[in-house]
């Protein structure tokens, strides 16, 4: 007799979270998910570790893009299974566009859109539970598109009180922002600590509020020089 595959939900997805796991589709056309809890994890410090040059700072707070939230998670969540240079294919399947969908509509799962003469041309989105959040994938159709988002979220949950952004794993790009590496044990100790936190996430916070946060984050010469963006 076989066995019944156990049905994923929106539920089971937070629970999954919770505990330090994350979906993935072996590509864009795959029928099946896999749950990852890999041996090493990568963070993306919220406080002091942040890198933020003055260059993409002052990109962030010119006039060149319109950033939003929460306002065409669709649209971000498509563009981010969309292919790419030097990925052909996406770990991001109908079931995963369907499922966080679903958790976007519960208030769990919130994005970042990137606009530019009124058109989406990069964003994030991600999983919140308590002070955690859990960043999924981003993606960018125009140069620093991306990093706008990262750096339009990264403000959002400092001002929201999160104490922990989850990157799943460490890659060069987000290397330059100060992301690191860590064990799965010493993850799973920060997430249990970041799941009792009363954290709030902030949409649309007063522009003036947001500037300074913004301004607060900005790296010192020497960080330019090492992880400059």
């Amino acid at each position: 007799m076989s066995r019944r595959a156990l049905e994923i939900t929106p539920e089971l997805m937070l629970r999954a979270y919770g505990a330090g796991l994350f979906p993935m589709a072996e590509g864009r056309e795959s029928k099946k998910l896999h749950w990852l809890d890999p041996a090493l994890r990568g963070i993306l410090p919220l406080d002091h570790g942040f890198h933020l040059s003055r260059r993409l700072r002052r990109t962030v707070l010119s006039d060149r893009f319109t950033v939003t939230a929460d306002q065409d998670f669709a649209g971000v969540i498509a563009g981010c299974a969309e292919p790419a240079p030097g990925r052909a294919d996406t770990w991001i399947n109908e079931e995963i566009e369907t499922l966080f969908t679903a958790l976007h509509r519960m208030g769990a799962a919130h994005s970042i859109e990137v606009w530019q003469d009124g058109a989406l041309v990069g964003g994030l989105y991600g999983v919140r539970i308590g002070g955690a959040f859990f960043g999924e994938s981003m993606f960018s159709r125009v140069t620093d598109a991306s990093k706008v988002a990262l750096v339009a979220l990264v403000a959002r949950l400092r001002l929201g009180s999160f104490t922990l952004l989850d990157t799943q794993f460490l890659t060069a790009h987000l290397a330059r922002f100060g992301a690191v590496e860590m064990p799965k044990a010493e993850y799973k100790r920060l997430l249990a600590a970041a799941l009792k936190v009363p954290a709030k996430w902030l949409p649309a916070p007063a522009p003036a509020l947001l500037e300074a946060e913004i301004r607060a984050m900005g790296a010192s010469t020497a960080d330019q020089a090492s992880h400059g963006a």
